[in-house]
């Protein structure tokens, strides 16, 4: 009885040692795959990090806008530029200095500083602007060691006919280009299909991906609305070069003219989208903008705080139709708009119909009269 006990205890610890073998290999595989698996979830965690890694376009804009400038000369002429170090150092393009030793620069917060130039080319279109009131404020990010290639999405910032803040988007639709401006010459440039207009010259071009400055848009051929811009990393050096030796002696404006005249389309176009925007600076609150948008005369009989008040009780307004035509000299817009206001407690909904005069001043197109229809 002891020996069949003895061979049994014998077979029940073999089948132990077993199971207990099967069970160390399966434990074993069961970990490897479980480690593989969750080695892919790293992986995939880490391609999801890099794709969350491109900027989203909203924050690009609001990002870059606050470096962006508008430049303003004592002709009324303007042009736009960006902060690109911590010197408070513009970069814009000559032909928008054109000999001027000092300008005017408006920031997106409607504040106004003066510049002096401190480097401008007579052949490569690129100028920089030193301005102390904006010295050890953040600059725009610069790659100038990166190439785009057609179809890359980038996006054009600037003040088109006097529109600060405007932003247009597009690809690279040309590398390598060349043209001559006189007295400029454009090598290597980058074809760009975002719309610009008098007044971009000088503004970043930012590349989509990154939300960095690839170039400065310089310059436009009408026919088709192409525009042009100068990478960035044909004009660091020089511009580096004035930045750390500003020129002691400037040289004389040139007579360059890189942007078209307007014709009556794009005055058309222009008066159309002036009031547009006005009507949504309105809408936003954005009460400072709207009021930029008006002429001269306007703003004398009317100071800014008035000109607040009038709104203080819009809740919303918008469009609801637009026709533009030719009057004479300027261009009669005439609108219909549905406003959400206050009314005591109570919120109303009012339709109005408004024309609008534009006009422009000092090659700028401004609102100048609106007279409500009843």
């Amino acid at each position: 009885m002891n020996k069949k006990l003895l061979v049994l205890s014998i077979c029940l610890s073999v089948i132990i040692w077993i199971c207990g073998g099967f069970g160390v290999l399966y434990i074993k595989d069961k970990m490897a795959k479980q480690v593989f698996s969750e080695s892919l979830l790293l992986k995939n965690d880490d391609f999801l990090e890099k794709e969350e890694a491109i900027p989203d376009l909203k924050e690009i804009i609001r990002e870059a806008q606050k470096k962006v400038v508008m430049v303003e000369l004592d002709d009324g002429s303007v042009g736009s530029g960006f902060l690109y170090n911590n010197k408070g150092d513009i970069i814009t393009n000559a032909h928008v200095i054109n000999g001027s030793k000092s300008v005017k620069i408006r920031t997106t917060d409607a504040k106004g500083f003066e510049g002096r130039v401190i480097g401008m080319s007579t052949e490569t279109d690129v100028a920089v602007v030193r301005v102390d009131g904006l010295k050890e404020t953040e600059p725009l990010p610069l790659s100038p060691s990166l190439k785009l290639e057609i179809g890359d999405e980038i996006l054009a910032l600037g003040s088109p006919l006097g529109f600060q803040n405007t932003v247009t988007t597009g690809i690279i639709s040309g590398t390598d280009r060349e043209l001559h401006v006189d007295p400029y010459v454009y090598e290597n440039v980058y074809q760009i299909s975002a719309p610009i207009a008098p007044g971009n010259s000088g503004g970043p071009l930012i590349d989509r991906q990154t939300g960095m400055v690839v170039g400065i848009n310089s310059a436009r051929i009408e026919q088709g609305n192409i525009g042009f811009s100068i990478p960035m990393n044909s004009v660091l050096p020089l511009v580096n070069s004035w930045s750390e030796t500003p020129m002691k002696n400037l040289p004389a404006p040139s007579k360059a003219d890189v942007s078209a005249e307007i014709n009556e389309n794009e005055m058309l176009e222009t008066s159309d989208y002036l009031v547009t925007y006005f009507i949504e600076s309105i809408h936003y609150r954005d009460f400072v903008t709207a009021y930029s948008l008006l002429g001269s005369k306007w703003q004398t009989n009317m100071d800014y705080d008035t000109f607040r008040r009038r709104y203080l009780n819009t809740i919303s307004i918008s469009i609801t139709d637009l026709k533009t035509e030719v009057r004479n000299n300027h261009i009669l817009v005439k609108t219909a708009l549905t406003a959400k206001e206050r009314n005591g407690r109570e919120q109303v909904t009012n339709n109005y119909k408004v024309n609008f005069e534009v006009a422009y001043e000092n090659d700028q197109a401004k609102i100048i009269t609106e007279k409500k229809i009843e």
